[in-house]
């Protein structure tokens, strides 16, 4: 019937205005959310943690090699005298304004003209800054970071010398002024280098270099991540390994490892070797003294113990 509203298919009239937009929002609801992301961009998702973690530890390494690339200092007349006769690799020289011009400067001068480098003059103020307030009578030198050898580069190098191996190991030696006493007896008494753990031990800075008195440019450093194990790869290649330690069963002038391929393993400071540095040893040897000291540095009983090797082999 006309006008009757209810009836089937009438068109019924309403006064709600429509939502402004909907009619996009339907649209793109209907198109789909596209492609799947993958995995490791979908932040909740353990590939998507496991490639920021493994960014951040690379981040972290980079950090880490920047801030090895810093440069050490040289301080005092005869360490850097002597370390540019050694051919240390030394950057620039600085000198503070009004030092005294003495006979070590003028050849200071001499040395840095003939290869090239710079010298820089500067405050007295300014060269404590640069050098921590360390003793430098007017003069500093600047070097770069120690580029450590490979334990196996010793090996090559006796090798190329026709020469039994001659290497001396530091079990945690943190004196950097031991480490380059070390040095320099290894470089006085023929050996072919010297290897040091990368942690809790003293590495190849300023102090180190000075201590070394120049040797540090003649003989290669090597640095290992686990000392035992590296001892083990020596053995391995033909090395017998002894370690100095008061309560050794041998003594020094009895050592008849002497003339062989041989490893020196020299404790720390305090502890000596360690427990399982010790049981790696082939050979313990003791340095006989007359009085009951307690121990010697590292830096004199490597001396010791280099003397009497190179002695045997002479």
């Amino acid at each position: 019937m006309p006008g009757n509203s209810s009836r089937k298919g009438a068109i019924r009239k309403t006064t709600k205005k429509p939502t402004a937009g909907s009619g996009g929002r339907v649209k793109r609801g209907l198109e789909g959310k596209g492609p799947t992301p993958k995995a490791n961009e979908r932040p909740y998702h353990a590939a998507y943690k496991a490639e920021k973690k493994t960014q951040r530890s690379a981040s972290q390494q980079s950090q880490r090699r920047r801030k090895s690339t810093d440069a050490e200092w040289i301080a005092g007349r005869n360490s850097v005298l002597e370390a540019l006769r050694e051919d240390v690799p030394v950057t620039a020289v600085y000198v503070a304004e009004g030092a005294e011009r003495d006979g070590r400067l003028r050849e200071v001068f001499k040395i840095v003209a003939d290869k090239g480098l710079n010298i820089l003059e500067v405050s007295k103020g300014e060269l404590d800054r640069m050098t921590s307030t360390a003793v430098h009578q007017g003069l500093a030198a600047r070097i770069p970071t120690y580029e450590y050898a490979h334990p196996d580069d010793l090996l090559d190098l006796a090798r190329a010398n026709h020469e039994p191996p001659l290497i001396v190991a530091l079990d945690s030696v943190t004196d950097p002024r031991n480490l380059g006493a070390v040095i320099r007896s290894a470089a006085g008494f023929g050996a072919h280098g010297v290897v040091i753990p990368e942690r809790r031990a003293a590495g190849m800075t300023a102090a180190a270099w000075k201590s070394s008195a120049g040797a540090a440019a003649r003989i290669p450093v090597a640095q290992t991540v686990n000392l035992v194990r590296q001892l083990k790869a020596f053995q391995d290649a033909g090395c017998m390994v002894i370690g100095l330690a008061a309560e050794g069963e041998v003594s020094l002038p009895d050592l008849d490892l002497a003339d062989g391929p041989l490893v020196v393993v020299i404790g720390s400071e305090g502890d000596g070797l360690s427990r399982l540095v010790t049981e790696t040893c082939d050979q313990l040897v003791s340095i006989p003294m007359a009085n009951n000291l307690e121990s010697l540095n590292a830096g004199v009983a490597a001396s010791v113990a280099l003397y009497s090797i190179a002695r045997a082999r002479a």
